[in-house]
C-alpha cells in the first residue's frame, strides 16, 4: 500500500481555464514518497495540463501544488526539484550520448569530475555504456527513449515527470520498456508522475492511477481495485473490456442482490455491500475473462446462466475472443484462456453454447 500521510506532492483544489474552456476542474490529490502514479485518460481529458502545471509550465487558475511541504504553485520550473521527460524525449541532434545526459550538469555549472561520475552512473542504470560516444541518430527508439531518461534523472529530482514516454515505442519495445522503467524507479526511489491514455501501460507500471475525464478524476486507486471494483460506467468501459447490462434491482439481503434485467430475461446475483435499494436502475458489469463457456447447460444454480450462438471468434495464441448472441439477441464478450496446445477450436461459428459467471465476478453500477 501507498503511504500519503506525508505525501511528497500534495494538490489542492487545481484548476486551470483556457477562456471559457475548464481544462483542469478541482483537483485533489496526494502523492506519496517513492511512488509511481499514472494518470490515465483521453486525449482532451486535462492530464496533459495537469502535468504541465506541477512542472511549472503553466500557471494554475486557482489551487496550489506543494513539493516535499513547500508551496511551488509559482515558481519558475527551475525553481522546482522537478524534471519533466517529454514524448519527443527531445533530445540534441547534434550532441552524442553522453552529452545529451550531461547537459543539464554543464548548464549548472558542475565540476567537471562530477559531471563524469554522475554520467558513469546513468550510462550504467540505464545500460548505454556502450553508446555514450554515439549520435542520437545512431539509435533506435527504446535506446533514445533511455537517453531522455538518463538527462532528466541525472540532476536528482525529487520528482521525475512522464508525458506519454513509450507512446513512440512499438508494442513489444514498450512492454520491455515499461519493466525497465519500473526497476528504474524503484532503485532510485524517485516518484513518477506518468501521463498516458495507455490502459495496459497504466495497470502495469503503477503502483496507483488516477482516471481522468472532462477534468475531473473518476477515481483514484491501485491498478487491482480500478480495474476490479470500478466506481461508475465510465471508468468500468475505460479500463479493459466490460460487458455492461441494464437492470433493476429486485432484491437486497446480507449476501448480495438481485438484478432483474429484462434485455436478458433472466435475474442476476451480485455479492458485495452496494448502497442500493429495490426498484432502483442499476448496471450489471462483468469482464469477458470471468465468463465461461460451455457446449452443455452449467449445473451450480447460484450462477448466472445463459444460453447463445457464437457469432464471431478470433485466436490470438495465448486466449480466444467469443461474441456470443444470446437468445435476446444481446452480445456478450468472452474470452477463454488457451491452456493446451491443440489446431483444433473449442467451439465453432454458429455452435449453440452456455455462458456462465459466478454472482462474485458481477460489479453492479449506480451511475
Amino acid at each position: 500500500m501507498t503511504d500519503t500521510a506525508n505525501p511528497l506532492i500534495r494538490i489542492a483544489g487545481l484548476s486551470k481555464s483556457f477562456g471559457d474552456f475548464v481544462a483542469v476542474d478541482d483537483i485533489h490529490l496526494d502523492i506519496g514518497r517513492s511512488e509511481l502514479f499514472s494518470i490515465l485518460g483521453g486525449s482532451g481529458c486535462g492530464k496533459s495540463t495537469l502535468l504541465r502545471m506541477l512542472a511549472g509550465f503553466e500557471t494554475p487558475s486557482a489551487g496550489k501544488v506543494e513539493i516535499d511541504g513547500i508551496d511551488v504553485t509559482h515558481l519558475p520550473p527551475y525553481e522546482r526539484p522537478v524534471n519533466m521527460m517529454f514524448q519527443s524525449y527531445a533530445v540534441f541532434p547534434h550532441m552524442n550520448v553522453e552529452k545529451n545526459i550531461a547537459y543539464g550538469l554543464r548548464k549548472d555549472r558542475v565540476g567537471k569530475h562530477e559531471i563524469a561520475r554522475r554520467v558513469d552512473d546513468m550510462l550504467e542504470l540505464v545500460q548505454l555504456g556502450d553508446f555514450r560516444q554515439r549520435k542520437t541518430d545512431q539509435l533506435s527508439g527504446g535506446q533514445l527513449q533511455r537517453v531522455a531518461l538518463a538527462r532528466a534523472l541525472i540532476k536528482r529530482p525529487k520528482v521525475l515527470l512522464l508525458d506519454e514516454p513509450l507512446a513512440a515505442l512499438d508494442k513489444k519495445l514498450r512492454e520491455r520498456t515499461q519493466f525497465e522503467l519500473m526497476n528504474i524507479q524503484d532503485e532510485l526511489g524517485i516518484t513518477f508522475v506518468v501521463v498516458t491514455h495507455d490502459q495496459e501501460e497504466a495497470m502495469t507500471l503503477s503502483s496507483r492511477i488516477a482516471v481522468m475525464n472532462e477534468g475531473r478524476f473518476l477515481q483514484v486507486g491501485e491498478p487491482k481495485e480500478i480495474y476490479e471494483y470500478p466506481c461508475n460506467r465510465f471508468v468500468a468501459n475505460f479500463i479493459g473490456t466490460i460487458n455492461t447490462f441494464e437492470g433493476t434491482v429486485a432484491s437486497v439481503d446480507p449476501d448480495g442482490i438481485s438484478i432483474q434485467c429484462e434485455e436478458l430475461g433472466s435475474t442476476l446475483r451480485a455479492v458485495g455491500d452496494y448502497a442500493v435499494a429495490v426498484g432502483q436502475a442499476v448496471g450489471v458489469a462483468v469482464r469477458p475473462e470471468k465468463i465461461f463457456i460451455s457446449r452443455s447447460e452449467p449445473e451450480d444454480l447460484y450462477d448466472a446462466r445463459l444460453r447463445g450462438i457464437v457469432d464471431d471468434q478470433g485466436y490470438l495464441g495465448n486466449l480466444s475472443l467469443y461474441r456470443v448472441r444470446l437468445e435476446s439477441g444481446k452480445m456478450i464478450q468472452v474470452s477463454s484462456q488457451n491452456r493446451r496446445r491443440s489446431s483444433k477450436r473449442f467451439v465453432e461459428w454458429d455452435d449453440e453454447i452456455w455462458i456462465s459467471w459466478q454472482p462474485l465476478s458481477a460489479v453492479v453500477l449506480v451511475d
